[in-house]
């Protein structure tokens, strides 16, 4: 017997000859679609069209919508009703009626199967005698930050085991035996160590007093990064890491997910950056490969990023102490011989002016993976010659030629707070697929707002994500170098996802380049008018961090309401309120629900575009979603 449906549902009379075996439901318009064991979809418009007009895929009689065996055709023609309703200026209103089939013998579509968990590979190395030492003068208490994983099938679950710790880099620094500092300022203090691996032995981290010396808060679910703290000492921006437990970092497998948080960035000017990131670290600090290594995830230790920073203290587990010279310009930081290398995935750097989100792929040990370099490797002295992709494939939405799209008072106003969603699409619908977009949707004021479109006619298309095309395009048109490419590409930076990335948030001020690459025109001596070199509002003379520091001492960042989970299960928008279900049209249903991607992208059926609405609507697919079809 057929599954009946249930009361809420409704009945349309017009709908007659239905294959036997199918449970109608018919759904409001912009209702979520979001059961992991859908099997087909019907779409009719409430208006008339003849079959001519139709190509036999938007009337409901259509052998493209009633044959289940091929779900995919009925997600082509819920695209192309919408695309005949807008084309042929109909009424856009229309019924989605969803089946199941009525034997519970039939094996479910193996493109809405349960995702796949990449594995995490652990690499067993042989110790070297080398330690990061704890320091126990100052306990060490990890900050709670709830955060909540969704699903299709269980909704959102929060995890309360959620914390956060505060990077190495950060810490007190003393020897093990009392309280004398072993790095005071910016340098080393040589007379108690000179060489890594002393340093290593001699001196330890301690625990952290998070509010008070480090302006780092956190009330519920919110976190907030104060920029200054004047306490004992100044401490100037900060970098903490969610944690799983007292000893492990939370790791993130982002292919085929969502992640998705609030911010606010409201009190960061020019010059500052707000930053939310992953990075290809080890999940216990890299205790494993250094066992002697006594402090680990708990301690923030075992940073990398793709710029291969030189300016850590410690590094796999030894000191950074050999070649080590005070920054000109900070005077609390330096660098020295050695860097640390590994993929890099910002998912969201800005301010109150400019907003980028950029991959940054590396060749570096397990495909992204953290390794300790030195000299060249490091990007040095040739920035593109190293390990790391320094530049990334960014999408700011100002540099790509919308200029009313984020700003104070524009389309994403960051003088409010507001919702960052980022999707990650891969090739076959799972979680070990090959990395082929990533996409960007903002939710405020209880609107949903996609992406901005590059905007640069004849030069670029009008793309509104990350993908291998337009990564391409955008180097070439911009005349950058192409060491996105040359580290491995979307696919490369997809390959170090798939082995767990750690969530990274941060306040900071720029020494190198005062975040102008960021929020003003760059590099400074380019025309402003050159397509690539704006990316913000921002005086050029701007973003000085001892001028930040003076002009903005209450200057900080809230993220908040942190979500991580299937694709569209992560954020409410639109009239129906449900999770994933966007604003009015093609561009929600197409954007937000996994199966339509896979099956639009890769099981189209000329059928379905044969007559002449149906080749404006192939050409509209194309020059939208730039897809190839066939003849």
């Amino acid at each position: 017997m057929p599954t009946q449906a249930s009361a809420s549902c409704y009945t349309w009379a017009s709908l007659q000859g239905l294959p036997p075996g199918w449970d109608l439901r018919l759904l409001p318009p912009h209702g979520a679609i979001s059961d992991e064991n859908l099997a087909a979809i019907m779409v009719r418009t409430l208006t008339d069209f003849t079959p001519s007009r139709s190509s036999g895929c938007l009337l409901w009689r259509s052998p493209c919508l009633l044959d289940f065996q091929q779900p995919s055709l009925a997600a082509i023609c819920v695209e192309y009703a919408y695309f005949v309703a807008r084309t042929l200026s109909a009424p856009q209103r229309y019924i989605i009626c969803k089946y199941r089939p009525w034997f519970s013998t039939k094996p479910r579509n193996p493109l809405s199967s349960s995702m796949l968990s990449a594995a995490l590979v652990s690499l067993s190395l042989a110790a070297a005698a080398l330690a990061q030492q704890v320091g126990t003068n100052t306990a060490e208490t990890h900050p709670t930050l709830p955060w909540q994983e969704c699903t299709k099938s269980g909704g959102c679950v929060t995890k309360s085991a959620g914390a956060i710790t505060i990077d190495a880099n950060w810490r007190w620094v003393h020897q093990t035996t009392g309280y004398t500092n072993c790095y005071t300022g910016n340098k080393w203090d040589t007379s108690v160590c000179s060489t890594n691996a002393d340093c290593a032995t001699k001196c330890a981290v301690d625990g952290a007093s998070y509010a008070s010396t480090y302006g780092i808060t956190t009330s519920g679910n919110a976190l907030t990064l104060k920029f200054v703290t004047k306490g004992e000492n100044t401490n100037i921006g900060s970098r903490v890491y969610l944690m799983e437990s007292d000893t492990k970092y939370q790791m993130f497998n982002l292919l085929n997910k969502e992640f998705t948080f609030d911010v606010d960035v409201s009190q960061l000017p020019c010059g500052l950056n707000g930053a939310l990131y992953f990075v290809q670290m080890d999940a216990d600090g890299g205790m494993s490969k250094q066992p002697n290594n006594k402090a680990g995830a708990k301690y923030g230790t075992g940073y990398c990023d793709s710029q291969c920073p030189r300016d850590l203290k410690f590094i796999s587990g030894e000191a950074n102490v050999e070649g080590w010279t005070g920054s000109a310009t900070d005077p609390n930081a330096g660098t020295g011989n050695a860097g640390s290398c590994c993929g890099e995935m910002d998912i969201w750097e800005a301010n109150s002016i400019s907003t980028a989100y950029t991959p940054h792929p590396c060749k570096t040990v397990n495909d992204g993976g953290q390794q300790r370099c030195t000299g060249q490797e490091c990007n040095t002295p040739d920035r593109y010659g190293g390990l790391c992709d320094p530049d990334g494939c960014d999408f700011n939405s100002f540099r790509m030629g919308d200029k009313s799209f984020y700003g104070p008072g524009l389309t994403v106003d960051p003088k409010k707070k507001l919702t960052v969603v980022t999707q990650f699409i891969t090739d076959n619908n799972s979680t070990t697929g090959t990395l082929v977009e990533i996409r960007r949707v903002y939710v405020q004021d209880g609107k949903v707002i996609p992406n901005s479109k590059v905007n640069f006619p004849g030069l670029l298309d009008n793309f509104d994500s990350i993908t291998e095309k337009f990564c391409d395009d955008q180097k070439t048109a911009f005349g950058d170098t192409k060491s996105f490419q040359n580290q491995g590409g979307l696919a490369g930076m997809g390959k170090s996802l798939a082995h767990g990335h750690v969530l990274v948030l941060s306040v900071w001020a720029d020494h190198g380049a005062n975040m102008l690459w960021l929020d003003s025109d760059y590099p400074t001596d380019a025309s402003p008018s050159t397509p690539g070199i704006s990316r913000g509002t921002c005086a050029t003379s701007s973003g000085k961090p001892a001028d930040v520091i003076a002009n903005s001492p209450n200057a900080q960042v809230v993220f908040s309401n942190i979500k991580f989970g299937d694709i569209g299960t992560t954020f409410t928008g639109g009239s129906s309120g449900n999770p994933g279900t966007t604003t009015t049209d093609l561009y929600d249903l197409y954007h937000h629900h996994e199966d339509f991607y896979y099956l639009y992208h890769h099981q189209l059926r000329p059928e379905c575009y044969s007559d002449p609405v149906g080749s404006m609507w192939r050409n509209w697919l194309q020059r939208t979603h730039r897809l190839r079809l066939g003849p």
